[in-house]
C-alpha cells in the first residue's frame, strides 16, 4: 500500500503544510530564489526528501492547476510556477546524497505530445531515492525514440506518464510497442481516467494514481509481456472506423463548425483575429476529445471534458451554454456516425440548463 502523507512525514505534518504554503507564495510571485530557499530550508530542517518532493513540490503544482482552472491565476503565472517547480527539483536533487542503485531499471517518459512533465520528474526522483536505476526521458517522447532506447538499455519496465486524454491513442500504440519489445509498462496520470479505467482498457501492465503508489507497485516486478498483439485486439469497436474518420477529418470539422458558428452568432463576424484563433482552438479541442472518446469507446471521456470546460468558462464569466452551438453543429456534421452522435447527444443534454 502507498504511504499516506502522515506516514511519510510522521510528526512533521504541520511543517510540511507550512513549507507547502511558503512555496506556493514564492512560485505565485515568480520568485525562484525564495522558492529554492523554502525547499532547502525544509531539507535542512530534516523533512524527508520524498515528502518534500510529493507533499511540498507536488502539492504546490496540483494547487497551481486548480487555481488556474478557477481563474484565480493567469496562464503566465501557471507557466512561471511550473518552471520554478521544475528548477526547484533540480536544486533539491543536487543536494541529496546518491547511492549506487540496487533495484530495477526504469525508463520514465511522457507520452508523445504530453508537455506536462513534472509528474514524471517527481516519479523519477522518488524512484532514485528508493534505489532504482532511472532513465528519465522527459516530456513528449516519440514512440520510435522510446523503443530505440529500450533496445539500447534493456530496462526492466517503462513508466509512462500522461495527463491529456486526447493522447490516449498514442499512449496505446506506445504501450503495445514497448510490450512487443518485451518490456512491461506501468502508466499514470489523469489521462488514464479515474481509477485507471482506460489504462486497463489499453492493455497496460499496471496503473498507479500517483508517484508514491507507482513506487510501491514497482517494488514488485512486473511480468514480462507474452504474445505480441495489435491495438485493435484491445479495442474491437475500432473496426467501425468512426475514430479514424473523425480524427482524419478534424481540420475539416473545425472549419465547418466555425462557419456554422458565424452564421448562428453574428457577433463572431466582429471578432479579432486573436478571438477567432482562440475560438478555433476551442472547437479543435472539442473534436479531439470526441475522437479520443470514440477511440476508447467511452462517452464519459467526452462528457467529463465538456463539464470541466463549462466550469472553466463559468469561472471566466462565460456562460456554459456557449458550448451548445458547437456541439449541435458537430452533430450535424457527424450525423451518419452512430457512436459519435450518441456521445454528442449525451453531452448536449449535460449542457442544458437545470
Amino acid at each position: 500500500m502507498a504511504e499516506t502523507i502522515e506516514e511519510r512525514t510522521d510528526a512533521r505534518a504541520q511543517p510540511v503544510e507550512t513549507y507547502a504554503e511558503s512555496l506556493w507564495q514564492a512560485v505565485i510571485e515568480a520568485d525562484e530564489h525564495e522558492a529554492t530557499d523554502v525547499v532547502m530550508a525544509a531539507l535542512d530542517a530534516g523533512v524527508d526528501p520524498e515528502a518534500i518532493l510529493l507533499d511540498i513540490v507536488g502539492a504546490t503544482q496540483r494547487r497551481v492547476g486548480m487555481e488556474w482552472a478557477a481563474n484565480r491565476i493567469s496562464v503566465a503565472q501557471e507557466h512561471a510556477a511550473t518552471a520554478i517547480n521544475e528548477r526547484v527539483i533540480v536544486h533539491l536533487s543536487g543536494r541529496l546524497p546518491r547511492q549506487q542503485p540496487t533495484r530495477a531499471r526504469v525508463a520514465v517518459a511522457c507520452v508523445d505530445g504530453e508537455w506536462h512533465a513534472l509528474p514524471a520528474r517527481l516519479l523519477a526522483e522518488v524512484l532514485t531515492l528508493r534505489g532504482f536505476r532511472v532513465d528519465y526521458l522527459g516530456a513528449q517522447v516519440p514512440t520510435p525514440h522510446l523503443i530505440t532506447h529500450l533496445h539500447r538499455t534493456s530496462p526492466d519496465v517503462v513508466a509512462l506518464s500522461g495527463s491529456i486524454p486526447t493522447r490516449l491513442p498514442v499512449a496505446h500504440a506506445t504501450i503495445t510497442a514497448c510490450q512487443s519489445a518485451g518490456v512491461p509498462v506501468i502508466v499514470g496520470g489523469s489521462a488514464f481516467g479515474v481509477g485507471g479505467r482506460w489504462a486497463t482498457l489499453l492493455g497496460a501492465d499496471a496503473w498507479a494514481p500517483d508517484a508514491a503508489a507507482a513506487v510501491e507497485r514497482l517494488s514488485r516486478p512486473l511480468p514480462r509481456p507474452q504474445a505480441p498483439h495489435q491495438p485493435i485486439d484491445d479495442l474491437p469497436h475500432l473496426a467501425d472506423q468512426e475514430y479514424t474518420m473523425v480524427a482524419r477529418s478534424a481540420p475539416r470539422l473545425v472549419r465547418a463548425v466555425m462557419t456554422g458558428l458565424e452564421e448562428r452568432l453574428p457577433m463572431m463576424r466582429d471578432y479579432s483575429d486573436l478571438q477567432r484563433q482562440h475560438t478555433a482552438e476551442d472547437v479543435a479541442q472539442i473534436v479531439d476529445f470526441l475522437a479520443a472518446a470514440l477511440y476508447v469507446g467511452d462517452a464519459a471521456l467526452f462528457c467529463d471534458f465538456l463539464a470541466w470546460t463549462a466550469e472553466v468558462l463559468e469561472a471566466r464569466a462565460v456562460p456554459a451554454r456557449s458550448l451548445v452551438p458547437a456541439v449541435e453543429l458537430l452533430r450535424d456534421e457527424l450525423r451518419d456516425f452512430e457512436r459519435a452522435v450518441a456521445m454528442l447527444d449525451q453531452a448536449w443534454g449535460l449542457l442544458q440548463p437545470r
